[in-house]
């Protein structure tokens, strides 16, 4: 195992002279936990201003899929970089039509897709909203508790896997409806399959008696829950989802921010339930850390939109286009294939830390999309929030960086080119320090 260089107590010298200088002139609304100053990275390693050296399991927030500075994105940035940094979108640019069909190429639609570029994930979701009542003229919405999908007024009306995300900003949008998100570690419902459950919930609950089906533009979905826990539902969840849709004439909405290029081992979750959704939203990985999201819809709902319904000034940005297409080849040349390899290899590793430690509940995920629940034991599943931020301290001040997500879960979200010998370095990382968590207790 190579070994981390963490040099100087942490937070170093350098990095509590920029992060005192941040505190005065930065709002303090960011989600920050630890105090990592970046100087610089490569591939799945980065370091701090004080020369410390980290394993980057966070990747920006599943943002940097093909590591730090891949040099194929590098040099696609640069070379677009020499020729002009933007052309709003009242103009044409061959970067983004070039990427406009290699989306439609790719789409998981069952129809031809067409893009709308924005540059954000909350930005696509907001993009996907107001398409989807444009075209249907139908003002409701139906979400899932848990869930994620941005910060901005639209799509704050969905997320709800921290109130704080909500505490002071209402009223949001109106006419969203949140239900369960089926969670089989923690069921809510009788039975044994939850995704059923909550598929039935909504039909002959909701839509008996508190939401009109006729009024619901589009449901609302993670295809793997992010934020609220990386929750992978049951196989007959998101198939049932669509059926249910289908029948009421519901578009649905797959928000694939997290989950989407590669992340779960395929280009898209929803591939692995064979689940074509209506409207898919796509950001964080897409550009490999240049700021690009989209909207992907299908051609049929999209080429409605009228002249100016919905525009964007910085949609389709040069140097974003140019990465997002470098990452689009390097995934489909073989990381999502990587992704789905090496995640294998790091849930039988986590699974075989969970037989040596009680408080580890539930191993869970798809590819590089890895959730690790942590219990106060296994029996009772009651969650362990303070192991959990304890777990993530202590992996902060080992060399590994991670990020929790849900009540008490440490999510792993490694870039795409993540080797072998790189998750068994993490992982006795991981070990030592939720050790050290426990000892501290």
């Amino acid at each position: 195992m190579k070994t981390p260089h963490i040099r100087t107590e942490l937070p170093g010298p350098k990095a509590r002279v920029l992060v005192e200088r941040d505190a005065r002139v930065v709002s303090p609304s960011y989600p920050r936990d630890h105090p990592f100053v970046m100087s610089h990275g490569r591939g799945v390693e980065a370091w701090d201003v004080d020369g410390n050296r980290f394993l980057d399991f966070a990747a920006g927030i599943a943002v940097c899929s093909t590591g730090h500075c891949h040099p194929h994105v590098v040099a696609a940035i640069k070379d677009a970089a020499d020729r002009f940094l933007h052309i709003s979108s009242d103009y044409w640019h061959e970067g983004q039509v070039r990427l406009g069909e290699r989306l439609a190429a790719t789409a998981p639609m069952d129809e031809p897709a067409m893009s709308f570029f924005c540059q954000s994930g909350t930005e696509a979701v907001e993009g996907a909203l107001k398409l989807a009542r444009y075209v249907t003229g139908r003002p409701r919405f139906i979400g899932f508790l848990g869930g994620f999908h941005g910060r901005t007024m639209g799509s704050l009306a969905f997320t709800s896997s921290k109130y704080t995300q909500q505490k002071g900003f209402f009223p949001t949008m109106p006419g969203v409806t949140l239900v369960p998100y089926p969670n089989p570690y923690r069921p809510i419902f009788a039975g044994d399959d939850q995704g059923r459950a909550v598929l039935d919930y909504i039909e002959n609950v909701l839509f008996a008696g508190a939401v009109p089906p006729s009024e619901v533009a589009a449901v609302l979905v993670e295809p793997i829950q992010g934020e609220g826990g990386y929750l992978v539902p049951p196989a007959s969840f998101l198939p049932g989802l669509r059926q249910l849709c289908d029948r009421h004439g519901i578009l649905l909405i797959a928000d694939e921010v997290q989950s989407g290029v590669g992340r779960t081992g395929r280009m898209f979750a929803c591939q692995h339930s064979d689940v074509a959704p209506d409207i898919l939203t796509l950001a964080k990985g897409l550009g490999s850390g240049m700021p690009i999201g989209m909207v992907l819809a299908k051609r049929s709902l999209m080429e409605r939109w009228t002249r100016g319904a919905h525009g964007n000034t910085f949609g389709g940005n040069p140097l974003c286009c140019a990465a997002a297409l470098a990452t689009l080849d390097l995934v489909e040349g073989g990381y999502a294939r990587n992704a789905a390899e090496q995640g294998l290899h790091f849930m039988q590793r986590l699974r075989e830390l969970q037989a040596r430690h009680t408080v580890i509940g539930e191993v869970r995920g798809k590819g590089l999309m890895i959730g690790m629940e942590l219990v106060g034991d296994a029996a009772s599943k009651a969650p362990a929030k303070e192991l959990c931020d304890k777990v993530t301290e202590r992996a902060f001040q080992n060399g590994l960086l991670l990020l929790s997500c849900g009540v008490s879960t440490l999510r792993f979200m490694p870039p795409l080119v993540v080797t072998r010998d790189e998750i068994d370095e993490a992982m006795a990382l991981l070990e030592a320090s939720l050790e050290e968590a426990l000892a501290s207790r």
